[in-house]
């Protein structure tokens, strides 16, 4: 078997096997029906003899053919009994198996790296999951519907036509191999296209997901002539590659109605000349049709069906990678619980590299009281965002350690770890959910009393009230029906919500304007009681009450101190603080 085939059957297999039972009956019924079905041409066979050779209706006769119409009627009525049986397993069992692939594949994806994420399209990464999910179906199908009945009808039908001649035996199964054997080369041979349009697909599908949620910006700089260009190009791609497949399954589908043609003759011929021996009979010819018939069918289905289950294949190609792929940042084997008592953090000769060329911290020391307010100050690149990210574990270090209450944070459950820090972002993204759900995000457990307790203290309740469906407006896409304030302060309320000991304020007052930053000023003095707090800002305003303020620069602390200290000391910070507190540059 192929290397990459194998390791989707076994994907598809280990959620199958919870099924076997179910399994079992779709494929013993199924396999049944077929068995039955291709035995009830040699009853005709017997039938079309009997009338051939009698010389008139008499008794016997007509009680011979009774008895075979009685038993055409029997093998057709196991048919039906066999084909209802397997049909409502095979109800019961596909549902199931979708929807635990969806779920495999969904939970897998989620639990990848934060690098994972910001390297692959969003839209991309659903069509993938998606892709598994109809690959399974269609594979399904394909064996369900073509592949059982050919492997059941096959050896029977070559049997029989053996028995009744060898050479009638020969000419359909040296066809048969054939047929087969240039099927499966062409196959083979077509399979890189198939993936190279999985991929194509994938890409454009990543491309038009990109550009619509961006509209904003391609609206603003009037770019849907660059957007157009763009698709135009990826599509007119997409539609080289499947006009090269579709092209050549149509010659494949020439090819293969020209050798129907010729076997189909070839048997008659042969039978003819039997017959004129004496050797076949009237009844022969019936069954020798009827099988013609059912094998043209078989091998016709199977001939398409072999290049649609590897352009299936080809399809769940991608998400197998990515369930193949490792985690980047996984919980150790004996991970613990984080145990947060005083919420203290230690940076440790830490050391990290977004790649090779790119290094941003290196020996990076950083110690914060439980309870101490920090804030992180500097120009853009200077590692700020980066060292909180580490904190939430989003990357992996290459070097030193990072300790909370003494206990390294690579050898706890991220999600403990997480749990235990609150996050207001910069640019908060929400979910196409109602404000209550996107609030209650930051506790699931909350009531509904304590969601708008949180929502008032972060002083969004006074807008959502406003509203015609208050806590149950949905707030569009990534919160696009809620002003940029908005979605700040519903963020805000999430993580008065949460009430984790430890918080992360990213430039969290960054999109408010004046009046709405000074009531989210005394909603966060309350947020920060009693926690350990880090903040990262550009306004050097909003952090000037800080216990603590760390200057960075390229990666390093090059000054600690507070706010009035810093200005003492010069540099850096001063020159930052006299730059916004002087206006523009002269």
């Amino acid at each position: 078997m192929d290397n990459s085939i194998r390791p989707i059957l076994r994907v598809f297999w280990q959620h199958a096997r919870r099924y076997k039972l179910a399994v079992f009956l779709v494929v013993f019924f199924h396999a049944g029906v077929h068995i039955v079905e291709t035995i009830v041409p040699l009853y005709y066979k017997k039938f079309f003899d009997v009338l051939a050779n009698a010389s008139g209706s008499n008794d016997d006769v007509m009680q011979e053919l009774f008895f075979l119409i009685t038993m055409i009627a029997g093998l057709y009525g196991i048919t039906w009994l066999f084909h209802r049986v397997n049909q409502f397993a095979n109800v019961y069992v596909q549902p199931h198996i979708k929807a635990d692939l969806m779920r495999t594949s969904f939970a897998y994806v989620e639990h990848h790296s934060y690098k994972f994420f910001a390297n692959n399209f969003a839209g991309s990464l659903v069509r993938r999951i998606n892709r598994l999910d109809r690959s399974f179906e269609i594979l399904t199908d394909q064996f369900h519907y073509v592949y059982l009945p050919f492997l059941v009808t096959f050896p029977i039908i070559i049997t029989v036509l053996f028995m009744r001649h060898w050479l009638l035996g020969v000419v359909f199964t040296v066809w048969l191999i054939i047929f087969i054997s240039a099927q499966y080369a062409v196959t083979i041979w077509k399979q890189k296209y198939n993936i190279m349009l999985a991929a194509k697909d994938s890409e454009t599908t990543g491309i038009l997901s990109d550009s619509i949620s961006n509209i904003t910006t391609v609206k603003s700089f009037a770019g849907e002539a660059k957007e157009y260009s763009m698709v135009y190009g990826i599509t007119e791609e997409l539609r080289l590659l499947r006009f090269k497949t579709w092209t050549i399954d149509e010659w494949i589908n020439t090819a293969q109605g020209a050798l129907f043609i010729v076997v189909e003759i070839s048997l008659l011929y042969v039978a003819v000349l039997l017959w004129q021996r004496g050797i076949v009979t009237i009844g022969d010819f019936a069954l020798i049709q009827a099988y013609i018939i059912r094998a043209f069918e078989r091998v016709w289905h199977l001939g398409q069906t072999v290049r649609k289950s590897y352009e299936a294949i080809a399809d769940a190609h991608e998400m197998v990678e990515i369930l193949n792929l490792p985690h980047e940042v996984q919980d150790h084997a004996r991970a613990k619980k984080l145990s947060v008592t005083k919420g203290e953090i230690h940076f440790n000769n830490v050391s990290f590299n977004f790649n090779e060329t790119r290094s941003i911290l290196k020996d990076f020391n950083l110690h914060i009281k439980g309870g101490e307010k920090i804030a992180l100050v500097g120009a853009s690149g200077a590692g700020k965002t980066t060292v909180t990210k580490l904190l939430f574990r989003f990357y992996d270090i290459m070097a030193g350690e990072i300790l909370i209450d003494g206990q390294n944070i690579s050898r706890v459950t991220q999600e403990s770890m997480r749990n235990a820090i609150s996050l207001v972002p910069q640019e908060p993204i929400l979910f196409h959910r109602t404000l209550m759900e996107n609030i209650r995000y930051g506790r699931l457990d909350a009531s509904d009393e304590e969601v708008v307790e949180a929502a008032k203290k972060a002083h969004c309740h006074e807008f959502i009230s406003r509203l015609p469906e208050e806590y149950e407006t949905y707030v569009g896409e990534r919160g696009i029906k809620l002003s940029g304030g908005e979605r700040q302060r519903v963020a805000i309320a999430r993580a008065l919500l949460k009430n984790a000991p430890m918080l992360v304020l990213d430039e969290a007052t960054s999109s408010l304007d004046s009046e709405s930053e000074m009531l989210i000023q005394d909603a966060l003095s309350v947020l920060m009681k009693k926690k350990t707090v880090i903040v990262i800002a550009h306004r050097l305003s909003t952090i000037m009450k800080m216990d603590r303020i760390i200057v960075m620069e390229e990666g390093d602390i090059i000054a600690t101190g507070t706010h009035e200290e810093l200005l003492g000391q010069g540099g850096v910070y001063k020159k930052l603080w006299e730059i916004q507190a002087g206006g523009f540059i002269q």
